[in-house]
């Protein structure tokens, strides 16, 4: 199912079961799809879509510190609740092992044997596994494939 799609499903639902942390949720993520729309002219596809959900997840992990820092425990609550949902959007998350055996696989596939060829690496596996892979790790890993013999 297409995510714009699914994402006006849930907001139906949410209106329905008048869920208002989901309603304001599902409506500010398809205002963000709405505005990366307009700004590239053109529909997003899956990975621009799961990097605009990580982003707004990278955003409420700030949020969170932040409010726990000022004692704000009732905006930590919601901030939590809200990411649990954009946590719904995001495909499951490759285990360690199995990022491990993709990057082995890309560094064959790629012919890559040193760390100039890193970002090459890497570029092939966001692309070969959009939203499944958390970019940090990924890099750390490569990194430290391609710097051993």
């Amino acid at each position: 199912m297409d995510f714009k799609v699914r994402i006006e499903e849930n907001l139906k639902e949410s209106l329905k079961k008048k869920d208002t942390i989901r309603t304001s949720l599902l409506r500010m993520l398809l205002a963000s799809i709405k505005n990366k729309e307009v700004e590239k002219i053109g529909t997003l596809t899956e990975s621009e879509f799961y990097a605009l959900v990580r982003s707004s997840i990278k955003q409420h992990h700030e949020s969170i510190e932040s409010f726990k820092k000022g004692n704000r425990f009732d905006l930590v609550e919601k901030e939590e609740k809200e990411l649990e949902i954009l946590n719904e959007f995001l495909p499951a998350s490759m285990t360690i092992e199995e990022i491990s055996k993709e990057i082995e696989e890309a560094v064959i596939t790629l012919g890559a044997s040193s760390q100039k060829e890193m970002g090459k690496v890497i570029k092939f596996l966001m692309e070969k596994h959009p939203g499944r892979l958390d970019g940090k790790i990924v890099s750390e890993m490569v990194r430290k494939r391609l710097s051993s013999p």
